[in-house]
This record gives C-alpha cells, structure tokens and sequence, in this order.
C-alpha cells in the first residue's frame, strides 16, 4: 500500500513510509530547535546566519508574523491553505449579511474591486476572497481547486510564502481585469468589476505545473490527465477570449486567471530554480468543474474568477 510523505509530497512503500528513510527534504530541519519539519512560515528559525538573502525573502522576513511552536499564531504553521478557504466562506456568509442589511452599494464598496474605484485598496484584497453571492459553484469550485492543490504547494514553498503567493496572485489578478475593463471602456456607475479566488487558485496550479508537471489530476473527477495539459488549456482558453477582445465573456474574468496562472508559472520556476524539491507524479488529485476553477458566469455585470 502506498503511504504519502506529509512533509515532501512523494509517495512510497510502506518501506520507505518513514521520512529518514526516503532521504526526505524535510530532515535537515529534524533537529531544529524552533519546531521539526519547519513550514518556510517563519524565516527566523535559520538563526540569522545566513549572509546573503533574497529581496522576497527580506520582505517576507519584515511581516510581523510568527508561527513558531509556542507562540499565538503556531496553529497556522502548515495550516494556511485551509484557513483561507476558511476566511472564504466566512467572507461568503458576511456578504450575505451586508446585503440583506446594507444592500449592493455597500457590498459593492466592500466586496467588489470595480474599475470606477481602483483606489479602494482594501478591495485588492477583500474581493479575492469574495465570490458572487448568488452562484454557490462560484465559491465551491474554487475550494476543491485550492483544498486540493493548496495543501501540496504550501509544504513546497512554507506557510508564509504560500500566503504571500495567495494574496497577492489574487490582487494582481483582479487589478488586471479591472486595467482592461477601463481600457476598453466605457466605465458605466454600478456596472463592472471582479470578485473571487480563481487567479489565486491558478497561480496554485501554476507553481505546480512547474515543480510537477506529470502531477495526475482527475478533470471533472473522471478523465485523468496531467496537470501541464490543464494549465496548457486554461491559458489557450484566456488567450482566446481575450484576444477577441472579451476577457469577460460569460462573466468570467478571463484575464484574471491568465494573469493569477502566469505569476504562478513565474514563482514556480523561481523556487525550481532556488530550492530543492522533492515531486511524485503518483499522487492521483481531483479537481476542476465546469469553466474550469472560476465556473460559469455570475450575476450583476461583475467578473467572477
């Protein structure tokens, strides 16, 4: 029976089920003091002795965040996939709530990144965590694409540096939608905009291909195909869309994903390049749904992704 490493992603026979017997990536941190097998969350564990670091890392270094096995935040340490989908749904339920008590114009202020008013920063960010309200594929196609890739991406990069990726493949996603919305004008009050997770969940999908592209996934949990071919298809799919010039044709915001799957490409190759990591092509996923991660169109004008 194959066992499935939790701490590199490989899978091995029940010989080789323990981590010192697979030479698995994650031993050299066996004996670090701050916490065994360490995410790549907190940065602080290397002991400061590194001399030289990257740029992403000094700016990862500079979050005031620390998981280490005693302080507040330790429960997140290997953890932050599943507390996204978390904060999605529960965002889901609070713009139900601001609907029904303060109507569309403040879920949209609140929810929604629109292109009359990019400048409403928080939106970069609450808006990758919303989804259409009234298509609960919209949120449910997203999670099984992030339950199911997520969780392998993270133990590659850290908790942090998954949670950086997350955030801001997302932010990137929607602000490019958006770009392209107000350049193929005209911007109509109310109409417009983008919510959802979907660039997030294919810059996901992108590092993965990179790292793993003979990664089997289950397409509508029946055809096995590689990953690379998926990814292939969803960037073929934008590129035509957009090329036509509708990248928000059937409420999909087609340059979102292009652009969340193209970060996650280029991250991808950054730590393929950077870091040691241990792949399996044997670990057999399902996922995707109908229009791939973003699903079919939502209501309202917004693109949904």
């Amino acid at each position: 029976m194959p066992y499935n490493c939790r701490h590199c992603g490989g899978t091995y026979c029940a010989d080789h089920r323990l981590p010192e017997n697979h030479d698995c990536s994650g031993l050299q941190n066996w004996n670090d003091p701050s916490g065994v097998f360490d995410s790549g969350f907190d940065e602080s564990v290397n002991g400061g002795t590194s001399t030289s670091k990257s740029a992403s890392s000094r700016v990862l270094d500079a979050l005031p965040i620390d998981t280490g096995p005693g302080g507040p935040l330790a429960y997140f340490r290997g953890n932050m996939t599943y507390t996204f989908l978390a904060l999605m749904w529960l965002t889901f339920l609070a713009q139900w709530l601001t609907l029904l008590i303060g109507g569309g114009a403040l879920h949209r202020t609140l929810f929604v990144l629109t292109p009359q008013h990019p400048e409403y920063v928080w939106t970069w960010v609450t808006s990758v965590f919303s989804h259409s309200p009234g298509d609960i594929l919209h949120i449910v196609f997203n999670s099984i694409v992030i339950f199911f890739f997520g969780p392998l991406v993270e133990r590659y990069v850290g908790s942090r540096k998954f949670a950086a990726l997350f955030i801001v493949s997302g932010a990137l996603a929607g602000l490019s939608q958006v770009a392209i919305q107000i350049y193929q004008g005209p911007v109509i009050p109310g109409v417009g905009g983008v919510l959802g997770a979907s660039g997030a969940a294919l810059a996901i999908m992108g590092v993965l291909t990179v790292l793993n592209p003979k990664l089997t996934v289950y397409l509508y949990m029946i055809v096995p195909v590689p990953i690379w071919l998926l990814t292939a298809g969803t960037a073929i799919i934008s590129v035509f869309f957009i090329g036509l010039g509708t990248s928000g044709a059937g409420n999909v915001a087609h340059a979102a994903h292009l652009v969340g799957l193209l970060v996650g490409l280029a991250y991808g190759e950054y730590v393929k390049r950077t870091k040691t990591v241990r792949t399996s092509g044997q670990f057999r996923l399902g996922g995707g749904g109908p229009g791939g991660p973003g699903g079919p169109g939502g209501p309202g004008g917004r693109r949904r992704f």
